[in-house]
C-alpha cells in the first residue's frame, strides 16, 4: 500500500488524493464522510481533496444525491496520466529557454557509476548510430544496452581494443616510455551517439574513471576521424601486415621517427627516404626480373 501510495505522489497527487483514489478503489464509490471516516481525516480536507480530483479527470461524480464519487478503473487512469504527462513534457520541450549561446559545453564527469550511468543513459536514447571505441571490459559492461539499441534499429560500430591487438592498436607518441606507461592512466574509451553527442574516458588503471562529454561538432570529428583511422589501418593490417611492417618498420616507427623523434637514426631516415623517393626505380627492376616479390592477396 505505502509503494502505491508513494508512486502517486511521484505522478503528482497529494498524500490525501492519493489516499483517497486508493480508498475509492478497494471500497467502491462513496461520499465525503464515508472516506474521511475510514481515513481518519478531516471531513473539509477529504471534500476539497474529491472536487480537485474530479476536475482533473482523476475520479467520477455519480448523479443523485448526497454526492458521491467512484474511482476510474487502473488503465483508464494510467491513460489520463499518461497523456496529461505527455502533453506538459512536449510543452516543456518547445517552450523552455534554449539559451542565447550556440557553442556546446565541455562537461566534465569522474567516478565509475556516474560515468557508466549517464553513457547507458544516452544509448537507450540513440536514433540512428552508435560508434564505439572501447577495451573489451568496457565491452562487456555495455553490451546490454549496445544489444538494445541494435534490436531497435540503431547501428553499432564497433572497434574492441585489447593487448593482442595488431599495429594500428599500438601504435604511441614517442614521448611514452612504452605501452606500459601509455596504459598506466587506464584503459581509453569513447562513443558517438547519433554523430552528436560524444564521450571521451578513462577507465581502470592509476587513476579514477573520468570523462568528458559534449555535443561540440570538433570532438565529434575527431573521434569519427579516429574510429576511420583505426579501421582503415587495421584491415591494411590483415591484408598486408608482414608488407607494411617490412617497408615502413615495427608499428611504422620510420614514418614516426621522420616527424616525432628528433634523435632517430639517421641511416634508418635515409633508407625510407631513398625507397619512398624512387618508385620507377623498384618498378624497373621488377619488370627486370619478371615478377613481384610482394605477397599478393
Amino acid at each position: 500500500m505505502e509503494q502505491l501510495l508513494h508512486h502517486l505522489r511521484n505522478l503528482g497527487f497529494t498524500e490525501i488524493e492519493s489516499k483517497i483514489m486508493v480508498d475509492l478503489a478497494e471500497y467502491g464509490p462513496a461520499g465525503g464522510y464515508e472516506v474521511a471516516k475510514r481515513l481518519g481525516a478531516s471531513r473539509s480536507n477529504v471534500y476539497a481533496a474529491m472536487q480537485r480530483l474530479e476536475r482533473q479527470g482523476a475520479l467520477e461524480r455519480m448523479e443523485g444525491e448526497p454526492v458521491r464519487y467512484r474511482s476510474l478503473k487502473p488503465e483508464e487512469l494510467t491513460r489520463m496520466i499518461s497523456g496529461r504527462v505527455e502533453a506538459s513534457l512536449a510543452f516543456v520541450e518547445k517552450s523552455l529557454p534554449r539559451g542565447s549561446g550556440t557553442s556546446a559545453a565541455f562537461l566534465s564527469m569522474e567516478g565509475d557509476q556516474a560515468v557508466l550511468d549517464v553513457l547507458v543513459r544516452e544509448l537507450k536514447r540513440a536514433e540512428q548510430e552508435i560508434v564505439v571505441d572501447v577495451w573489451r571490459e568496457e565491452a562487456t559492461l555495455l553490451r546490454e544496452p549496445l544489444a538494445e539499441a541494435e534490436a531497435r534499429g540503431v547501428k553499432v560500430l564497433w572497434a574492441c581494443d585489447g593487448p593482442e591487438q595488431g599495429l594500428s592498436r599500438t601504435l604511441a607518441w614517442s614521448g611514452w616510455n612504452g605501452l606500459a606507461e601509455r596504459r598506466g592512466g587506464g584503459r581509453k574509451f569513447s562513443f558517438v551517439v547519433d554523430r552528436q553527442w560524444c564521450i571521451l574516458g578513462m577507465r581502470g588503471g592509476e587513476y579514477d574513471t573520468g570523462a568528458v562529454i559534449t555535443e561540440h561538432p570538433v570532438l565529434a570529428e575527431l573521434l569519427l576521424h579516429h574510429f576511420t583511422q583505426e579501421m582503415v589501418l587495421f584491415q591494411l593490417e590483415q591484408d598486408m601486415g608482414d608488407q607494411l611492417e617490412e617497408r615502413y618498420g615495427e608499428h611504422f616507427g620510420l614514418i614516426q621517427s621522420q616527424y616525432l623523434n628528433a634523435e632517430a637514426d639517421t641511416e634508418d631516415q635515409d633508407e625510407f627516404q631513398a625507397e619512398a623517393d624512387s618508385p620507377s626505380q623498384n618498378a624497373d627492376n621488377v619488370e627486370a626480373d619478371g615478377e613481384d616479390d610482394r605477397d599478393t592477396a
